[in-house]
């Protein structure tokens, strides 16, 4: 018996560590893939659906191997809990030793000259002041200068950019503050460790070379372990591009002018190329429109006022060039914002351009920014090649990368078609644990659908008495559910954008009887174990926007390749959305509850077995009665 299975069978490592752990057959057969891919150095593929125990089951082996592991993770919560909780265990389980790191993004770490410049700035709100203070006092003693560490502070506190830096605005080597930079520290920590626990954008801002100035992560790793894999061609995407934004535009403009004056450079002329700078960027963000989500280019500069005011931003930031180069060898912090001015008026130049045939341009824009962005309309040839720079074993996994029982899609999305596969199933009893709903609903697009939505969902919940999600496919649909059930219900509704996503999730495990309506970023990476969860409703199946930019290029594209892109494309992505959807509900051996698909496509139509099948094992009932009995029966 090899070392690995060893550690997962009965008296094993594993099962004399952690109380309560139960040896499955599905967790060692996935270990043993991935020794296969470490030994061969071949990519892997690999599902390992909810209860497998998909984290020891690639954490064992890495361990066990004795190689230097990057690992990589989705969000920043479960890059904590890798680096907190399971690789700690793992490692006293195995009795291994071994270095390990965590490393998160540059605006995790206190910058300790941005917190100089910053309180020297005369400008700053009273309540951004009062948390710089707070930050203040707190780096007098922090360990690690992880911004995560000074209390009461909000992942989205507005002092958090005054106090950290940016690839573009960081002064690298040339900082006063170089020999006490909280990123070069943890740098430092992640090249010395065996294991090194990032995540997914940290991961490919270094495979895109985003981040120079800093040694990379990459080179000398033997094994890459990528997990929530699902989300890879998205964010590669925005890494394998390009953007200029409102607040990039701006900060140069303020951290140029704070650098003249130090350096008793800022003429009257300069300081008004900046203000100028400033002004053309805030004329812009007046004439884009405010439709939310992604805009085409064509849809963003479809009016003059827009086009002249893109124009008169690239005049503006081509005069502040011209006036910054002569000042570059002046001070480091005047030479770096020289740079990121070059660099900006490059980026603006191809946007306007449009020159780039295999890039998609389009805007976004926010209550106070605006990004203008291109994206490559493929990724695959460019991370294959990032891959192969880097001979290591490259492991994908996650609960949700096969549609209908075939990786295709995700395999061909990231230039992977000579990867193993691996699929593991759950170990849980669906039969005793679940039912999965299919209501006799009318089409979507009926004119009184979501009114039909809102008065099954509040039956539905009347009898879980709560303890309920309705995940939805747009905010316009989140408000109206919202509103109608609370009209219905007398019991707590919570709503997504009313408060903060962690708020809100805290409130509903706290309650254990409540309602949650959410869209996108509570259909992945929401865990809610136990009883507080016991009733999954989706109202739509979850297909990619028609009127997104990117899908319409997208789709262009496979036409142009004789793909079938509602084939090839948005159902299997539509798939994959709706499999991690579903995955919200049972999360343990214990938790029991029923998933509630509206949308009646999915037994309709040829295509919904596509969807059915790459579901759980739920057994599914379409007679109502017996749901309400089974959830009452959930909830008694």
């Amino acid at each position: 018996m090899s070392a690995v299975s060893r550690a997962f069978s009965h008296g094993g490592p594993l099962s004399l560590a952690f109380p309560g752990y139960t040896p499955r057959a599905q967790q060692s057969a996935m270990a043993e893939a991935v020794v296969d891919a470490i030994e061969t150095r071949k990519p892997l593929v690999v599902e390992a659906a909810t209860g497998t125990g998909k984290t020891l089951a690639y954490l064992v082996p890495a361990l066990l191997s004795g190689r230097r592991t990057l690992i990589s993770t989705g969000t920043r919560a479960l890059q904590d809990q890798l680096f907190e909780r399971d690789l700690p265990a793992a490692r006293d389980a195995l009795e291994v030793g071994g270095r390990i790191a965590r490393l998160k993004g540059r605006s995790n770490y206190l910058c300790l000259y941005r917190m100089e410049q910053a309180l020297e700035d005369g400008a700053l709100s009273p309540s951004v002041r009062r948390d710089l203070q707070r930050v203040r006092r707190w780096a007098g003693h922090t360990r690690d200068g992880d911004l995560a560490g000074v209390d009461g502070l909000n992942e989205d506190a507005p002092v958090r950019i005054h106090v950290s830096s940016t690839a573009d605005n960081c002064l690298g080597q040339r900082c006063p503050r170089f020999e006490d930079c909280w990123v070069m520290d943890a740098r430092r920590k992640a090249q010395a460790a065996d294991v090194v626990v990032v995540n997914h954008h940290l991961l490919f801002a270094d495979l895109a070379l985003k981040d120079t100035g800093f040694a990379e992560l990459l080179p000398g790793a033997d094994i890459v372990i990528v997990d929530e894999a699902h989300q890879v061609p998205e964010i590669a995407g925005q890494f394998f591009g390009y953007a200029i934004s409102a607040r990039q535009l701006r900060e140069l403009s303020g951290d140029a002018q704070r650098e003249a004056e130090q350096a008793g450079l800022a003429d009257p002329e300069l300081v008004d190329e900046l203000q100028a700078l400033s002004a053309t960027v805030d004329q812009l963000f007046r004439q884009l429109p405010r439709v939310g989500g992604r805009q085409a280019w064509e849809s963003a500069f479809g009016n003059n006022a827009a086009r002249t005011a893109l124009e008169a931003l690239g005049s503006s930031l081509t005069t502040v060039c011209a006036r910054l180069e002569p000042l570059e060898q002046a001070t480091d912090g005047l030479a770096s914002c020289a740079q990121r001015a070059t660099v900006l008026a490059t980026r603006l130049r191809a946007l306007i351009s449009g020159e780039d045939v295999e890039h998609v341009r389009w805007a976004e824009v926010s209550r106070s920014n605006f990004a203008l962005r291109s994206t490559p309309l493929v990724i695959a040839d460019r991370f294959q090649a990032s891959r192969e720079r880097e001979p290591a074993a490259w492991i994908f996994s996650s609960a949700t990368l096969a549609v209908d029982g075939k990786f295709d899609h995700f395999k061909r999305e990231i230039g992977a078609e000579d990867a193993r596969e691996a699929e593991f199933d759950s170990p849980f009893d669906f039969d005793r644990q679940a039912r999965l709903f299919l209501p006799s609903m009318p089409d979507p697009r009926a004119p009184n659908y979501r009114a039909e939505v809102i008065e099954l969902a509040a039956e539905l919940i009347d009898a879980s008495a709560g303890g309920a999600f309705l995940l939805c496919t747009s905010h316009a649909a989140v408000r109206e559910y919202a509103d109608g059930l609370r009209e219905r219900l007398h019991m707590p509704v919570l709503q997504q954008g009313e408060r903060s996503k962690h708020a809100l999730l805290h409130a509903f495990r706290t309650d254990g009887n409540a309602v949650l309506v959410g869209t996108q970023s509570f259909w992945e990476g929401v865990d809610v174990p136990g009883r507080a969860l016991r009733l999954v409703m989706i109202d739509r199946l979850p297909f990619l926007a028609p009127g997104d930019p990117l899908i319409q290029a997208r789709v262009e594209h496979l036409k142009a390749q004789g793909l079938d892109p509602f084939r090839d494309y948005q159902i299997p992505h539509a798939a994959m959305t709706l499999k991690q959807g579903a995955g919200r509900l049972i999360r343990g051996s214990d938790d029991r509850g029923v998933l509630v698909i509206f949308d009646p496509r999915i037994y309709r139509t040829g295509y919904g077995k596509a969807f059915l099948n790459s579901l759980p094992p739920f057994p599914v009932e379409t007679d109502r009665n017996k749901i309400l009995g089974f959830l009452r029966e959930v909830s008694a």
